[in-house]
């Protein structure tokens, strides 16, 4: 009985045992887990300092920048008129031209007046990607700026404005001859050589655009791209110059073909047709008749038909004039005279350059244009190794 009595508390003994030794141990992992929580809090709070630091670093560096780059907009848009040749805004051109006009004979003074005329605008994809082009064919139209590149007088920017010999008047084609100041002309030789056309917008593939109605050469450089907006592009009422008005001016009688032109046509399609923005013949011919719907010819050309232009060769063996730049607004490129005796206007051969295809035309006293003939050159316009041609877009819808 005495020893049952001994052992009558044993159980309640290790229960109190085991308890204690569960708690001293839930103790210990308790004042571990504090521990390593204070120590990962202590870490966390050293990141955050250091993130704040960061943060305040970069916001100072940012609003160090904001300050140069609010500085740099005053000195720009604040020019002093003495330092003007110290303020530049550099840029490049974002594009480059593929258009059916090899030269820039035959190009159209003014946008939309043949609406046949098509170009590609090859985008430079290093500095313009794809995706800038997404929406821009919802609108029917739009504004191109451009850099006038063929100007016989570009290296008078690289000069001292004292020396440049800048013109300010020009002789305007509607005028006979007649000069108007610079500004009041859409003249290419200008101070900065910049135009402004508008063309229809045909179709987007990629990096390309596909316009019509252009009035642009091939090989011209782009620097932006606008959407035509009607509501606010086109002014109701707007009052231009009497001059401005008189379109008949440079429309000519009529443009007929000869027999010879068919056949010579045919057999120059056979190798130009890979490398055409047209889908035949037929449709180049109706372009052909567009541009040459207009008198093309320079001023001096108008005015002289008769007198003889002395030929010069370029390096390819190709005879062209030496007077491409008789005229302030377009140059003559290429004139064949019958004799160097006067002769009637009729037996003058002019030619238009387009799609690198030599057409060659008469055009009477009367304004009466007969073209006689079509001849493929040997060299591909503009030097592109690749070009757009129709089949790229075929498919699109216009």
């Amino acid at each position: 009985m005495a020893i049952n009595g001994q052992y009558k508390y044993l159980p309640n003994t290790l229960a109190l045992a085991l308890a204690a030794v569960f708690s001293a141990s839930s103790a210990i992992s308790i004042y571990l887990c504090m521990r390593k929580w204070g120590h990962e809090s202590s870490k966390v709070k050293e990141l955050q300092k250091s993130l704040n630091s960061a943060m305040e670093k970069c916001a100072a560096e940012r609003q160090g920048r904001i300050r140069a780059q609010q500085a740099l907009r005053k000195a720009l848009a604040e020019p002093k008129l003495e330092n003007l040749e110290m303020t530049s805004y550099p840029m490049a051109p974002i594009g480059v031209i593929q258009s059916c006009f090899s030269t820039r004979n035959g190009t159209p003074r003014q946008p939309l007046l043949v609406p046949l005329a098509r170009a590609c605008l090859v985008f430079d994809s290093a500095r313009v990607p794809p995706a800038s082009l997404e929406g821009l064919e919802e609108y029917s139209h739009c504004w191109i700026i451009y850099v006038f590149h063929l100007n016989t007088d570009l290296e008078k920017l690289w000069k001292h404005p004292s020396k440049s010999k800048f013109k300010a008047k020009v002789r305007v084609p509607r005028l006979t001859g007649g000069r108007m100041g610079v500004f009041a002309t859409r003249s290419p030789h200008r101070p900065c050589p910049i135009g402004l056309t508008v063309a229809k917008v045909e179709a987007v593939q990629g990096n390309m655009l596909l316009l019509s109605g252009v009035d642009l050469v091939d090989g011209t450089p782009v620097l932006d791209v606008k959407p035509y907006l009607p509501y606010c592009d086109s002014i109701e009422g707007a009052v231009v110059p009497n001059w401005v008005t008189v379109d008949n001016m440079l429309a000519v009688s009529s443009v007929s073909f000869s027999e010879d032109f068919f056949s010579s046509l045919s057999d120059c399609w056979k190798t130009a047709e890979k490398k055409s923005l047209y889908a035949s013949p037929d449709e180049l011919k109706t372009l052909v008749k567009q541009i040459l719907s207009w008198d093309i010819r320079s001023l001096s050309q108008r005015n002289r038909p008769h007198d003889t232009f002395t030929k010069i060769e370029n390096g390819n063996g190709n005879v062209q004039d030496n007077a491409s730049d008789l005229d302030d607004f377009q140059d003559q490129e290429a004139s064949e005279h019958c004799s160097e005796l006067a002769q009637p206007s009729g037996c003058i051969i002019y030619h238009l350059t387009i799609e690198g295809m030599d057409f060659a035309y008469r055009i009477d006293e009367n304004g009466n244009v007969t073209v006689e003939k079509v001849t493929l050159l040997s060299e591909t316009p503009g030097g592109y190794q690749k070009r757009c041609n129709y089949s790229m877009w075929k498919n699109k819808p216009h």
